[in-house]
């Protein structure tokens, strides 16, 4: 069948259900998939059309939901790909190794890889961050409103590695019922978390005065002076007595920057497993079974607080996934708690180039085992 490339794609809604079960969608909070699918496109492919080329870069994951799909290599060995037979992204490298066209009509789904490894990060380490508050008492009647303050739309541009530094930023403030937090035309350098109590959004025009909202526990406000110079286009003023969370500019920006995690490089990682370290693989197991470095275990990011407990603290680990940002999230997390920890560099080009590739191995998996790893069965 001949690619044809001129035929504008049809944009579908989404099947939440069917998008739920993809690999690594499946392992995102509903909040953070819901923020990905904001700007993702699903379309429908006429039979003929080309959905990528071999040797192009267009950075999305791209998922096949119906229908079938021919995978046409440099060699012209061509495999046809049925819908729902892969969870997995089809075709999945940069530069695209194969020319994708649909065998029949399709939909399929298109993700901003980017913005797809961001969220997906931002949600397994927040689920790490429930675990460990959870099992901090001083915190039991706060889980609630600090895992509401973790899904806001606000810190999703927050590098996942700092997560845990929101909380610190954040100053209580105890306010009384009938108090002005925001007023309007004013210019803010801060916005505020309702930890406590109930607020009301209030605006004023030249010869009225407007109810727009009533702002609930764990809710966000005043967040464009973050980010703007605009001035205040309402006033909040607190209903009953409560506790704000407030967040200055500075901090935000603070929270921007990422800080530096130690680091291995490709070149020098056999010699470091040969030494002792471990290697560890933080992706789902879908993606590690797919092919993960040799003697590799297999540790997801969002079950990292429940599997560290079967980490060595006298010996070294060398955590990495596809893009570097989840193995980063997870050094760094680990060294806080004592862990020699280190992030491999360059995790972009161990499954893309082919000089890495007797790193790399499909046939056998890595269980941990007294904090070594060991051929599993």
């Amino acid at each position: 069948m001949q690619p044809q490339k001129n035929i504008a794609p049809v944009r579908v809604e989404f099947d939440l259900s069917l998008t739920r079960t993809l690999i690594p969608l499946k392992d995102m909070s509903e909040a953070h998939l819901l923020e990905l699918l904001s700007d993702a496109d699903s379309e429908v492919i006429c039979a003929g059309q080309t959905l990528f080329s071999r040797g192009s870069y267009d950075a999305h994951h791209v998922y096949l939901l119906h229908g079938n799909v021919s995978l046409v290599d440099e060699n012209n060995v061509t495999t046809i790909i049925k819908g729902r037979s892969t969870l997995l992204p089809i075709g999945h490298h940069q530069p695209r190794l194969v020319t994708a066209v649909a065998e029949s009509d399709c939909s399929v789904l298109r993700l901003d890889s980017e913005r797809l490894d961001k969220l997906l990060a931002w949600s397994q380490v927040a689920d790490y961050l429930q675990l460990n508050i959870s099992r901090q008492r001083d915190f039991d009647e706060d889980i609630d409103w600090m895992m509401t303050v973790l899904k806001s739309n606000l810190f999703f541009k927050v590098p996942p590695i700092n997560i845990e530094e929101i909380f610190s930023r954040l100053t209580p403030q105890v306010v009384y019922a009938g108090d002005v937090v925001i007023r309007q035309g004013e210019i803010g350098d801060q916005c505020y978390f309702l930890k406590e109590g109930e607020a009301e959004v209030w605006r004023h025009n030249d010869s009225n005065r407007q109810l727009l909202a009533t702002v609930g526990i764990g809710r966000c406000f005043g967040e464009d002076a973050l980010v703007n110079e605009t001035a205040r286009n309402a006033s909040v003023i607190m209903l009953t007595d409560g506790v704000l969370m407030r967040l200055d500019k500075q901090d935000f920006f603070r929270l921007l920057k990422a800080p530096v995690v130690a680091s291995i490089s490709l070149e020098s990682f056999a010699g470091k497993i040969a030494d002792g370290a471990v290697a560890v693989d933080v992706r789902s197991e879908e993606e590690y079974a797919e092919l993960h470095l040799h003697s590799a275990v297999n540790v997801p990011l969002n079950l990292l607080g429940i599997k560290s407990r079967m980490l060595d603290k006298n010996r070294a680990y060398i955590f990495y996934c596809n893009t570097g940002r989840r193995s980063r999230a997870a050094a760094h997390l680990l060294t806080q708690q004592g862990f020699k920890a280190f992030a491999l560099d360059d995790c972009s080009s161990l499954f893309t180039q082919s000089r890495w590739r007797d790193l790399l191995d499909n046939r056998f998996n890595y269980v941990l085992r007294d904090g070594v790893a060991h051929q599993g069965l």
